[in-house]
C-alpha cells in the first residue's frame, strides 16, 4: 500500500478508534440491565471516576452534551439564568439545549482563550429585581475548545468558586477534555472537585472511548440526575460494553495524552511557518487552532483535502487541527511533508 495516501484526519480527537485492549475489555465485560440499576460494570465506572475526583456519584450517559444538559436542567429552572463564556461548547454546539430542554437564560461573557475571570461573573451576577432572572448557575470549560485547548488552572477557579458560593450559585465543569487539562497542569482531580457541583467529564475525546461520558456530583444531584437522563432518552441497558471502555480508558489513556500535547505543538510549529498561515493560537494540549491569511477556510481545507489532510472550519478565517491516539509520529512526518506542497 502507498502509504502516502494515507489519510491524516485532524478534524477531532472523538475521531479515535477502540484499541485492541479496549475491545477486548469491552467483549468481555459483565452485563446487567443499568435501568434497573444492575449493570456491575456501569456501576463500577461510574464508581471508578468519581473516587478519581472525590466526588459521591457518577452517572453514564451516551454523549457530553447530554450530561452538560442534564446538570444545567439540575441546576436551573424556567426564568433564571446561567453564566458562561460566549464561546462556550455548552452555548454554541449543543443545538439551543439550554433553552429546550431548561427554559433557562444565559448570560455570556468575554474573555481570552475562552476563559472568563472571577471579577467578570462577580459583575455578571443579576439583582434582586423583578426585571432580571435570577442567576443560578455558573459554567466553565476546561480544555476550551476555542480557546485552541486553552487550560484553566486552578488558581483561576477557585475564585470563581468563592464567588458561587458566597452568591448561592452552583458552579458546573463541561470537563470534555479535563484530563488533558489535568496532564498539563499537574494539578489533582480531587482538587478539582471539591470546587465543582457537578463535572461533565467525556471519555470518547482523547480517552478513545466509542461513547460515553460521565456526569459527577453528590448522591441527591445524580439521582435527580438519572430521572433527567430517563426523560432525556439517556437510559440504558446492557451500557457495560460501553462502560468497560472507558474503564480501560482510565487505566490505560491517561498519561499519554501527554504525547498528543507534544505533537499538537509540532503540528502548531508546522502551521506558524506557512506562508498561508498569519498566526497560530498558542497550543497548550491537544487543540491546534491555525489563524489564515490570503486565503479562507473553505479554500485552504480544499488544499488540504487534495493532501489528505483533514481539518475543520473553526471560524471566519481560521481553522482546527486535533491530534489524538490515531495520529502517531509517522503521520505527522507524511504531514509536514504533504504541509510543503500546499501553496497559494
Amino acid at each position: 500500500m502507498d502509504v502516502s495516501i494515507l489519510p491524516i484526519d485532524l478534524r477531532s480527537d472523538t475521531l479515535t478508534q477502540p484499541t485492541l485492549g479496549m475491545k477486548e475489555a469491552m467483549m468481555t465485560a459483565r452485563l446487567g440491565d443499568d435501568v434497573f440499576g444492575e449493570d456491575p460494570t456501569v456501576t463500577a465506572l461510574e464508581e471508578k471516576l468519581a473516587a478519581v475526583f472525590g466526588m459521591e456519584a457518577g452517572l453514564f450517559c451516551p454523549s457530553g452534551t447530554m450530561t452538560n444538559q442534564i446538570a444545567i436542567r439540575l441546576h436551573t429552572l424556567p426564568q433564571t439564568e446561567l453564566i458562561c463564556h460566549r464561546d462556550s461548547h455548552i452555548y454554541l454546539y449543543e443545538a439551543g439545549g439550554i433553552m429546550s430542554n431548561s427554559h433557562a437564560s444565559v448570560k455570556l461573557l468575554e474573555g481570552a482563550y475562552g476563559k472568563i475571570t472571577a471579577e467578570a461573573v462577580r459583575e455578571a451576577i443579576n439583582p434582586d429585581d423583578d426585571h432580571a432572572p435570577e442567576t443560578v448557575l455558573v459554567s466553565l470549560e476546561n480544555t476550551m475548545n476555542k480557546g485552541g485547548g486553552s487550560v484553566y488552572p486552578l488558581e483561576e477557579v477557585r475564585p470563581i468558586s468563592n464567588i458561587c458560593k458566597d452568591h448561592g450559585l452552583k458552579l458546573h465543569l463541561d470537563g470534555a477534555r479535563i484530563f488533558n487539562a489535568l496532564v498539563k497542569t499537574g494539578e489533582s482531580a480531587m482538587d478539582w472537585g471539591n470546587v465543582f457541583d457537578t463535572i461533565s467529564v467525556c471519555l470518547s475525546k482523547g480517552l478513545g472511548c466509542p461513547v460515553g461520558s460521565v456526569l459527577l456530583g453528590d448522591r441527591p444531584s445524580i439521582r435527580k440526575a438519572r430521572k433527567i437522563r430517563k426523560a432525556f432518552g439517556g437510559g440504558m441497558r446492557q451500557a457495560g460494553m460501553l462502560a468497560a471502555a472507558g474503564i480501560y480508558a482510565l487505566d490505560h489513556h491517561v498519561d499519554r495524552l501527554e504525547e498528543d500535547h507534544t505533537r499538537a505543538q509540532r503540528i502548531g510549529e508546522v502551521l506558524s511557518k506557512h506562508s498561508l498561515v498569519k498566526e497560530v493560537l498558542p497550543v497548550t494540549t491537544n487543540i491546534v487552532i491555525a489563524i489564515l491569511e490570503g486565503i479562507n477556510p473553505e479554500k485552504m481545507l480544499e488544499k488540504l483535502a487534495a493532501q489528505n489532510i483533514r481539518a475543520v472550519k473553526f471560524g471566519k478565517d481560521r481553522i482546527r487541527m486535533v491530534t489524538h491516539l490515531d495520529i502517531d509520529d509517522n503521520l505527522l512526518e507524511m504531514f509536514e511533508e504533504r504541509m510543503q506542497k500546499i501553496c497559494v
